[in-house]
């Protein structure tokens, strides 16, 4: 999990700072995140996975398809 998030911030050129403007988590909390030391609520989660265009099932390792699912327009 934590790789996966390092390596799609680092492929979209994005730094911590940019997370936290993205996804509104705190650098050090993000910093946690992607280092494993700290769990991502189910809230934080989908904001990570809509800032890096992505779904929360990749970021949970339940996929290894990195795209995102259709989203509702509702």
């Amino acid at each position: 999990m934590k790789s996966r998030l390092k390596d799609l911030r680092m492929e979209k050129g994005y730094t911590q700072i940019k997370m936290q403007h993205l996804t509104g988590i705190d650098q050090s909390d993000y910093s946690k995140i992607e280092n494993g030391k700290r769990y991502y609520t189910f809230e934080q989660c989908k904001r990570i996975a809509l800032a890096l265009d992505t779904s929360m099932d990749y970021l949970a390792g339940l996929t290894d398809d990195k795209k995102p699912y259709p989203r509702s327009t509702n």
